[in-house]
């Protein structure tokens, strides 16, 4: 699966505004934050008014959509996709039909995640990302396969959870392959990170798995000693180390190049504890 694309920490200021701006200056949104690519389709910048100056994990990428993913975008959007806009509470049960829901933080193209969605159609997995073709592209295979499990959902994965998530109301969490940010100095925009957990863990409900996994082994190390020390979540392996790759995680081609280059995979397997 590829990673959830990475962000820069924070939008750069504008040199000037436009004459109508009442202020010389005032912040102007890069054209891909405000023209719409499919008016019926996701929004370019759906927290816009939430707009935060932090640190992000994500940097949403222009790619070229398919027609086929455009179509999709197009004819489903409006039943199977959602704008992480920071508004209202989401009401998972009405959404899903009363399934029991598994959030996913970067679904890349989607194969995997319709492919989980497929094999296990009594949960529902809301999938996240900021990739256009990638939502376009899981929205067609959700359409093919019939996959009345899976919302599509678009924007920052942390609003979701801090403003549009009730607590305790997910059955899972699941991270696979985030962008490891390899530099030393870019550390701090690796999303699994103390303060990320810990807003996960309140909308997680208790016993909850957060499933995370990386082909990025100094990630891995993180992911693990992060996790290790995090009160809310404990280790589902009694050695305290990773764990097998569970069945229901698909082998995808992109982990698949990874192996072949010679990377090891890590997942980790965390459970949410009782408070």
């Amino acid at each position: 699966m590829n990673p959830q694309p990475s962000a820069p920490e924070a939008e750069p200021e504008a040199n000037g505004a436009p004459d109508s701006a009442p202020e010389a200056n005032a912040y102007v949104p890069p054209k891909w934050r405000t023209e719409p690519r499919f008016p019926d389709g996701p929004a370019p910048d759906p927290a816009g008014s939430h707009h935060e100056r932090r640190i992000r994990s994500f940097q949403p990428r222009r790619s070229r959509v398919t027609t086929g993913q455009g179509e999709a975008l197009k004819r489903l959007w409006g039943t199977w996709g959602l704008d992480i806009d920071g508004h209202e509470v989401i009401d998972l049960k009405k959404l899903f039909a009363g399934l029991p829901v598994v959030l996913e933080i970067g679904f890349g193209m989607g194969e995997a995640t319709a492919q989980m969605a497929a094999a296990d159609p009594s949960t529902g997995i809301l999938a996240v990302d900021v990739h256009t073709p990638g939502q376009g592209n899981l929205l067609a295979l959700a359409e093919r396969g019939g996959l009345e499990n899976v919302r599509v959902a678009n924007g920052d994965a942390i609003i979701l959870l801090r403003e549009m998530l009730p607590p305790d109301s997910l059955a899972g969490l699941r991270v696979y392959f985030p962008d490891p940010w390899p530099k030393a100095r870019h550390h701090k925009r690796r999303l699994i990170q103390p303060e990320f957990l810990a807003l996960a863990a309140t909308r997680m409900a208790p016993g909850a798995i957060l499933h995370c996994a990386t082909d990025w082994e100094p990630y891995a190390e993180q992911m693990l000693e992060v996790l290790t020390a995090q009160p809310e979540f404990e280790n589902t392996q009694a050695d305290g180390g990773f764990a097998p790759r569970p069945d229901f995680r698909p082998l995808t081609r992109f982990e698949g190049q990874g192996l072949d280059k010679g990377h090891v995979v890590h997942d980790l397997l965390f459970r949410r504890v009782e408070n």
